[in-house]
């Protein structure tokens, strides 16, 4: 188990009981076509939510498979489809597309970032600087940054990620969807 997966292990620990249960129905009320234009900047619907809720449901999805085009845990998540499924139970509407989050939030320095965030990649071809890949930043210190995100890899699915070579090859820019006083 490396640092990530033994920092995600302990805060999944930590986290309520009406977190840790993830809704595996299936059912989904994203509606694709009201998705497709981002609004900026993205200011939560449901500003009840904090982005340490958001990130421990998300680990509830740790091992879900990888399966492109989906948002149903009971089959797989492609990396949006993660991030839309996740925003979702939280009553958040954000664009189903990654290439949609390009100019959807607010741009932050990488070593702002905290838990919540998303970080945003290109696809596999790195020297196409279009956003193809993106997950949500899970842990962040001045050492190190981990990501919990639907890989399409070796790993093949919901995996937590610290921030190494490769995906630094990749790397577009961090981007803040909740409000400054959220992470206070």
């Amino acid at each position: 188990m490396n640092a990530c997966q033994e920092h995600a292990q302990q805060k999944t620990n930590d986290a309520p009981e009406s977190i840790k249960s993830a809704d595996s129905s299936g059912t989904s009320d994203v509606k694709p076509d009201s998705l497709l234009h981002p609004v900026m900047p993205l200011m939560p619907s449901n500003t009840s939510v904090d982005p340490d809720s958001v990130v421990a449901f998300s680990k509830t999805l740790l091992g879900v498979p990888y399966l492109y085009a989906s948002t149903d845990p009971a089959n797989g998540f492609d990396c949006s489809g993660f991030i839309t499924y996740v925003f979702q139970h939280f009553n958040i509407k954000v664009p189903r597309s990654s290439v949609d989050f390009t100019n959807y939030g607010r741009e932050i320095d990488s070593v702002q970032a905290k838990p919540g965030d998303l970080i945003l990649f290109t696809g596999t071809d790195s020297m196409t600087r279009i956003v193809g890949h993106m997950g949500i930043v899970e842990s962040a210190t001045k050492d190190s940054l981990c990501f919990i995100h639907s890989s399409s890899g070796k790993a093949k699915g919901v995996v937590i990620t610290k921030l190494g070579d490769y995906y630094r090859s990749r790397f577009v820019k961090i981007i803040r969807v909740f409000p400054e006083e959220a992470f206070q």
